[in-house]
């Protein structure tokens, strides 16, 4: 699939910035969302520079209206090919904590999920009509299982994940893909938050590369690296006594952003 029109989310850094400095070329139209002034400007300078035409919006995701409008003004504009959801917080209770703030929880499934959603959803009946197009949800590898020291996180993944797979058996028969993204670790301002080992992580210039490759060959799935992606598959099939067990001693604690 080669997109021309595309948005990205959570464009302002880490893996969305990456994204959208990838895509960026002539004849490209970028519609780029964060919530990071000074970061926003800098990457869409970069795809400027690049020889994408940019159009950036600082939208919070979680905002349904504020993002729908600006969607569907830029969809008539230039009718979106692609849009990649993936603006994404994480947070977790603090060590030695038996609980995640109800307000940290509610605020990772607002931006995480609900953003994904509210990210998409305002583009199907366009894209429909059109009957092509193409859906990627960056997910994570803690949608497989969820991990005891990150709650909040787990359950806003795990969601997006399972509405990805749901979408896309809804949307392909109107001519609609969707890319199901989940990675586990890489180099990002999110993984520097991360007090806990990170097991086969990656750079995120190689992350972006292998999510970029998905996208484009038009695949329903991916999820990396392999050993992670195994051993999150074998928890979730183990007795629940001993796949707890294990994931209690996968010590970890997210610092506050």
């Amino acid at each position: 699939m080669v997109a021309r029109s595309i948005v990205v989310t959570g464009a302002s850094s880490g893996l969305g910035a990456a994204l959208a400095r990838a895509y960026a070329a002539p004849g490209v139209i970028l519609g780029l969302v964060g919530r990071n002034p000074e970061r926003l400007t800098a990457v869409a300078s970069a795809c400027r520079a690049a020889g994408a035409t940019v159009d950036e919006a600082l939208i919070d995701v979680a905002e349904r209206a504020h993002l729908e409008a600006w969607l569907i003004s830029l969809d008539h504009r230039n009718p979106v090919d692609l849009v990649i959801a993936n603006a994404g917080i994480s947070a977790g209770p603090p060590a030695g904590s038996a609980s995640e703030d109800a307000d940290l929880t509610t605020r990772q499934i607002a931006v995480n999920l609900l953003g994904a959603v509210n990210t998409v959803a305002p583009l199907l009946p366009a894209m429909a009509g059109r009957g092509k197009g193409r859906i990627a949800l960056i997910a994570s590898l803690a949608a497989y299982r969820g991990l005891p020291y990150s709650p909040g996180y787990c359950a806003s993944k795990a969601g997006l994940r399972a509405y990805g797979e749901a979408l896309r058996a809804l949307a392909e028969p109107h001519g609609i893909g969707v890319t199901v993204v989940c990675p586990g670790f890489f180099t990002s301002p999110m993984t520097d938050r991360w007090d806990g080992p990170t097991p086969f992580v990656i750079s995120g210039d190689r992350a972006t590369r292998k999510i970029k490759r998905a996208i484009d060959r038009s695949r329903r799935r991916v999820s990396f690296p392999w050993p992670m992606v195994l051993g999150m598959r074998v928890c979730d099939t183990l007795p629940s006594a001993l796949g707890d067990r294990i994931l209690r001693g996968f010590r970890f604690q997210i610092r506050s952003a």
